[in-house]
């Protein structure tokens, strides 16, 4: 069973950057399209980024340009995301997730739909407050 692990989260004052990292059990992740989407209390889940395969295409919400960057090392088979100057309504469970596989996402990034994506990790907490 391919597994997905998220970790870097945490407590951080408003303000703060963290950079959350996604790894899964698999041996060549560049043949998976990465995307990263948040949950928030009460809330809905909601995309935030996505990465083709090799990492030369990328896809934002539109809510989440200009704080947020995805990227990827599939040297160390690594996806990333960093979140600058967080704030309190950044706090949200994040969850990485890959397409189904096969580099049909090699070169271009999906649409950042969950449905897109087939593999899921259990998330790793956010939480902004001073």
């Amino acid at each position: 069973q391919l597994q997905v692990v998220e970790s870097g989260g945490g407590l951080v004052q408003p303000g703060g950057s963290l950079r959350l990292s996604c790894e899964a059990s698999v041996s060549r992740l560049d043949y998976y399209a990465i995307g990263w989407f948040r949950q928030a209390p009460g809330k809905g889940r909601e995309g935030i980024s996505c990465i083709s395969g090799d990492g030369t295409s990328t896809n934002y919400a539109d809510s989440m340009k200009g704080r947020f960057t995805i990227s990827r090392d599939n040297t160390v088979n690594t996806v990333y995301l960093q979140i600058d100057d967080l704030k309190p309504d950044d706090t949200a469970v994040y969850y990485c997730a890959l397409d189904g596989g096969g580099r049909y996402y090699y070169r271009r990034a999906p649409n950042l739909d969950a449905l897109e994506f087939s593999y899921w990790g259990q998330g790793t907490q956010v939480t902004v407050s001073s």
